[in-house]
């Protein structure tokens, strides 16, 4: 018998089983091709099977999703943007197995809250860094969903002073500003030759201008989106994870000073705001907390973790 985690980022898929204390093992990762998108997701489910029966599957995705269809459209998945029913394909795959959903976000905060950072914390904010932008909302100790499954996903607040076109047809969202994929793609439209956000941030540390540039707008988006979404949901605590958010302080420095000078009321003064204590694989961790749940863990009739 197997249980299985499943991430489905915007640029690649991680996979793996859970055992019995809620640990994902044995990962396997495949890059998001641009066709043909659930064949390698099923392919790669099959392979961390390992022939055994399935009895769970717990899903983390990016988003925007419909958790009560069973549906992602994650906006840098071309293939799925306008929505595939990843529920009922892994339903198809794993006959008979119970297969739970959530935006990546809400994963990240139950990660959080079960062994990281926000351990504890009655009231905070998740924030995932990565090729996009996303988050999960704690309150009252419970991770909030929304109408849709959607609560929480901060990559869509507008900050002020860039007019970035975003994927979503908005304009000036922080992940159109301040992801890793955006970061780096405004880089290379000055000049900079890298690919990545990794490969931006290494840059910036070697002191290319460009990068520095780039890392220091990615801060300062960061800080002001982190500043509103405090004002709005009472938090004193943000934890932000993700593999852009592990660029050092070249990125925190003007995520922190952004911070100082916007978060000015007096309920969010103080606001802690800290690097993930879980590495960038803590959607997988939370879809492995999903998977292993006897009922959904956002039930509010759920007893808290």
């Amino acid at each position: 018998m197997a249980v299985l985690a499943l991430d489905v980022g915007a640029t690649k898929f991680a996979a793996g089983p859970v055992d019995d204390t809620g640990r994902v093992y044995a990962v396997r990762r495949a890059s998001v091709p641009v066709t043909g998108v659930w064949d390698v997701c099923r392919e790669l489910l099959l392979a961390v099977a390992g022939g055994e029966t399935v009895t769970a599957v717990g899903i983390g995705s990016a988003g925007p999703v419909d958790v009560p269809a069973g549906v992602t459209g994650p906006l840098n998945i071309p293939e799925w943007r306008s929505g595939f029913g990843i529920v009922a394909a892994v339903h198809s795959l794993f006959p008979g197995a119970t297969v739970r959903f959530a935006i990546d976000g809400a994963c990240l905060a139950l990660a959080e809250r079960d062994s990281g950072a926000l351990h504890g914390v009655r009231n905070a904010l998740a924030m995932t860094v990565s090729s996009g932008i996303g988050g999960g909302i704690l309150v009252d100790g419970r991770v909030s969903l929304g109408r849709t499954g959607n609560a929480g996903h901060i990559g869509h607040i507008v900050v002020p002073g860039w007019e970035v076109p975003c994927a979503c047809g908005g304009v000036g969202c922080v992940e159109a500003v301040a992801s890793g994929m955006s970061s780096a793609r405004w880089a290379r439209e000055r000049g900079w030759s890298g690919e990545t956000g990794a490969e931006l941030a290494q840059a910036a540390r070697a002191g290319d201008p460009i990068a520095l540039a780039a890392l220091e707008r990615a801060g300062t988006a960061l800080g002001q989106a982190i500043s509103s979404a405090a004002g709005l949901l009472d938090i004193d605590t943000v934890v932000v994870g993700g593999g852009f958010a592990h660029s050092g302080e070249l990125l925190w420095r003007p995520l922190r000073a952004a911070v100082e000078r916007h978060a000015k009321l007096n309920f969010v003064r103080g606001l802690r705001v800290e690097l993930s204590r879980l590495d960038d694989g803590a959607t997988l961790v939370g879809a492995g907390v999903l998977a292993h749940s006897e009922t959904s863990p956002f039930d509010p009739e759920a007893p808290l973790g």
